[in-house]
């Protein structure tokens, strides 16, 4: 592993500090089990409709306007 220092507000570092002792982990873990599948999402490059899956609810409402968003993530 890497050592890494990161500078967070005040407020964000005490809620992730208690967010970490409620789940019985460290800080650092907190933050690994967080990060990663927000990266891992983003690492495929594949676009959102080729997951094939469904979807179950009302669209949003500005779908015509920014769909490359929607369907590319971009």
């Amino acid at each position: 592993m890497h050592r890494t220092t990161i500078l967070l507000p005040e407020d964000l570092r005490r809620a992730a500090e208690l967010e970490a002792k409620r789940a019985g982990l460290s800080l650092g873990e907190l933050i690994r089990q967080r990060l990663r599948p927000a990266l891992e999402g983003k690492k495929s490059g594949v676009p959102a409709f080729f997951a094939r899956t469904p979807w179950k609810g009302q669209g949003p409402s500005d779908l015509s306007a920014h769909h490359d968003q929607y369907l590319y993530d971009s």
